[in-house]
């Protein structure tokens, strides 16, 4: 069996906060996201995620996609990917104790990061822990979200 943390006691209680609040829809394109500003001006695999959302976009470099976004801990849960059209993509963000996203907002200093995402995100999805793994959380954004 293994010992908890402190930090897990916090994780565990801003993760039933999150779950109790759900995702507050305030600005679901990951490009305009406030609470994703730091995240967009990191360089991975040469370009910043903003570039690499740019480019998604564009709909260039399809087959790059996910290994781009993988790079950050955010998967693609569906894209359109026919390139006269919007990619409509649904992009889930890794936010569970231990994804790789955690070290950007915490050398910046924004502890309660997760509950920010939260509050922009359109989904919030949390799968409960297993015997071999922690909770997983994850944050749906849109990319080219749809016209209001």
């Amino acid at each position: 069996m293994r010992d908890y943390t402190e930090r897990d006691a916090a994780f565990s209680k801003e993760l039933k906060s999150i779950g109790e609040s759900g995702a507050g829809k305030q600005s679901t394109d990951i490009r305009t996201a406030p609470s994703l500003q730091l995240l967009r001006a990191v360089v991975k695999k040469g370009l910043s995620l903003d570039a690499m959302l740019a480019r998604m976009v564009q709909g260039v470099e399809s087959g790059l996609w996910e290994p781009w976004m993988s790079a950050f801990g955010i998967e693609i849960r569906g894209v359109n990917y026919a390139k006269p059209e919007q990619r409509n993509a649904r992009l889930a963000i890794d936010m569970s104790l231990a994804c790789k996203i955690n070290s950007v907002f915490a050398n910046a200093g924004v502890t309660n990061w997760r509950s920010l995402v939260a509050e922009d995100c359109v989904q919030i999805q949390i799968d409960k822990p297993t015997e071999t793994t922690g909770a997983k959380v994850y944050a749906i954004f849109y990319l080219d979200a749809p016209d209001k």
